[in-house]
């Protein structure tokens, strides 16, 4: 059943979209990207990754667009490598979250993340932040103090614990104190709170990319994502895809829901509304 004939860009998350547990995409939604791309249909990366850590992702799905990463503050094209935008967190506020992050810390087992130039730096190399290293297949700077990088402006600051109740809270005292336009907070997952640069997030990279770069218009968009780091992406697209499990509040804003990542939600979605 086609019911987006003037879909041109097909946008996709990574983690919970395509990959689940096993970090691949699996062959029914590489061979369903095959076929709308086969149709005409541009297909890109949108993540909360680091651009070095998606790039497998690019490459394993074929992707034809820049990747977008870090939540929309990171745009680069992968063949040629050319930046297209950059926003970091300006390091005033940085300096106020790493701050208000520590005082934190005092009480609840919480670890915090920077990125510079692509890359992480942490503090603590515990079960947690390995994790998050062997999954994203990155590599890590280990330093004394985070405080010491803050006369720089970081691309995302995350904040991760195992207590999905804090970090619910954390998000919420943060968003009390300070509205969009002071800085961008989400999550990505229950367990990860995320700030990047005001008004920047996965919708204002996706409309940059589809009106800046390929001069073309939201009904021209199908994004699919399961989590709250893409609601706003999923807003701007003409129609919108929620996988099976995301967040009640997401699934309420998408056109359609899928199913979930496991049973190859996005595959099913591309052979319902693009084929």
């Amino acid at each position: 059943m086609t019911v987006t004939k003037g879909i041109r860009v097909l946008i996709l998350d990574i983690d919970g979209t395509i990959a689940g547990r096993s970090n691949q995409v699996s062959q029914a939604v590489r061979q369903a990207i095959k076929q709308a791309q086969a149709k005409g249909i541009m297909v890109g990366l949108a993540t909360g990754r680091m651009f070095c850590s998606a790039k497998a992702f690019h490459e394993a799905i074929g992707a034809d667009l820049p990747i977008i990463a870090y939540n929309g503050a990171w745009v680069q094209r992968v063949d040629t490598g050319e930046m297209l935008l950059h926003q970091p967190v300006h390091k005033n506020i940085a300096q106020e979250l790493v701050q208000y992050f520590r005082q934190q810390q005092q009480e609840n087992e919480l670890d915090i993340h920077l990125y510079y130039d692509d890359q992480l730096y942490v503090e603590n190399f515990n079960e947690k932040t390995d994790f998050y290293v062997q999954r994203s297949g990155i590599d890590y700077n280990l330093v004394e103090r985070l405080e010491d990088l803050l006369d720089n402006h970081p691309t995302k600051i995350l904040a991760q614990s195992p207590d999905s109740d804090l970090i619910t809270y954390l998000l919420e005292d943060l968003q009390r104190r300070y509205p969009p336009e002071k800085v961008f907070l989400t999550q990505s997952n229950p367990v990860y709170l995320e700030a990047t640069r005001a008004n920047v997030n996965k919708g204002s990279a996706v409309k940059y990319l589809v009106e800046k770069i390929l001069d073309l218009k939201p009904e021209n968009v199908m994004a699919i994502g399961d989590n709250l780091n893409d609601y706003t992406m999923l807003k701007y697209a003409g129609f919108s895809v929620a996988m099976g499990d995301a967040p009640a509040e997401v699934k309420a804003i998408a056109s359609a829901v899928t199913d979930d990542v496991e049973n190859d939600g996005v595959a099913k979605a591309i052979q319902e509304y693009l084929l």
